[in-house]
């Protein structure tokens, strides 16, 4: 059943619960390690057809339930204005901060079209690659997230700088959040007419808010994107981490999808959410790297959490990281068919 995940997503029964992992085309990969060796992260995602193979890669290597597009969620912000690299060690680094209302001032409302066709051109190539056989998945990085790095200049472990214009300055930030949602919503809009079947966004770094500051400085501005975004027709999964305290204020912000990470059990997250939405999840990324009798133990405890009812996709908590065994990421997926299909 090539459809199985796009199925899950619109709470429909499907033969056995389909399965995808985050960043599952990536370092863990020797496939993936080998094209490193030519390309840079950013070179990768500025040539389609090398965006393309390692799209496909964990299809080949996994048969996983969906592929996602290999890209980045900075990649709006160089044409915005606020360049940035990936420096060795460190994560990314944005060169100049925006940290005044002239620095936000500057910053370009752009068209994908133009500035990020790349993209647009990948998914055109792996939807003729996947054609029936496995769908595709489009993201982008959420408002939040991708203002906290260009607020911070690169990770941060306490947003400080972030929350301070938030704090200080609401409304330099409202024009911020009003220009990154502006982008997200035309550059997603422009991956699902180039061919992607769902969407998700990534607002990996929100969980570090309270929900009074969710409601007040993120809602206003997500919930009118989501709701833009629900009319495209394809599923819209909208995943955080450390987001417990979140759950039903991200769902009534918006998306078919709700992800869900490793700190709370599926079981939970299902009775909070209601039977409005699915859900993704929700292996601890580091479980992968455990022996198999205990990896088999918490795909279990996963799937009996997740309960009978429709609407659940696995996936990891977060991304795989670079020391997992690509074996075991392979061995989670048929355990899942395996243990689903019973």
């Amino acid at each position: 059943m090539w459809d199985r995940f796009l199925r899950a997503c619109r709470r429909e029964p499907v033969d056995r619960t389909p399965v995808w992992f985050m960043r599952q085309a990536g370092r863990y990969m020797a496939e993936y390690r080998k094209i490193r060796e030519r390309y840079t992260l950013l070179e990768i995602c500025a040539r389609p057809e090398v965006a393309c193979e390692v799209t496909l890669q964990p299809i080949v290597a996994h048969q996983v339930d969906a592929a996602i597009l290999f890209a980045d969620i900075l990649l709006p912000l160089e044409p915005m204005g606020a360049p940035f690299e990936f420096a060795a060690g460190e994560g990314p680094v944005v060169h100049s901060p925006v940290r005044t209302p002239a620095d936000v001032e500057r910053l370009r409302i752009i068209d994908p079209q133009e500035s990020l066709s790349h993209v647009l051109q990948a998914i055109t190539l792996i939807r003729r690659e996947l054609e029936g056989k496995t769908p595709l998945i489009g993201f982008a990085g959420a408002p939040f997230t991708l203002a906290s790095y260009l607020i911070e200049g690169g990770k941060s472990n306490n947003y400080a700088k972030t929350k301070a214009m938030m704090y200080a300055e609401p409304l330099v930030w409202a024009k911020l959040m009003e220009k990154l949602t502006e982008v997200i919503r035309r550059y997603l809009r422009a991956q699902v007419a180039a061919g992607a079947q769902a969407i998700q966004v990534f607002d990996s770094w929100v969980g570090d808010l309270s929900p009074t500051d969710y409601v007040e400085f993120i809602q206003p501005h997500l919930r009118p994107m989501f709701e833009d975004l629900q009319t495209l027709g394809v599923p819209v999964i909208h995943f955080g981490t450390g987001t417990g305290a979140l759950l039903e204020t991200q769902r009534d912000t918006g998306g078919t999808v709700i992800g869900v990470d490793w700190r709370t059990p599926l079981d939970v997250a299902r009775a909070r959410l209601g039977d409005g939405v699915a859900v993704q999840g929700n292996l601890d990324p580091l479980v992968l790297t455990a022996p198999r009798p205990f990896i088999e133990k918490r795909v279990r405890e996963v799937l009996d959490r997740a309960g009978s009812k429709p609407g659940h996709i696995f996936n990891l908590g977060h991304g795989i990281l670079p020391h997992i065994p690509p074996e075991n990421v392979r061995y989670v997926r048929e355990l899942v068919h395996e243990l689903s299909a019973e």
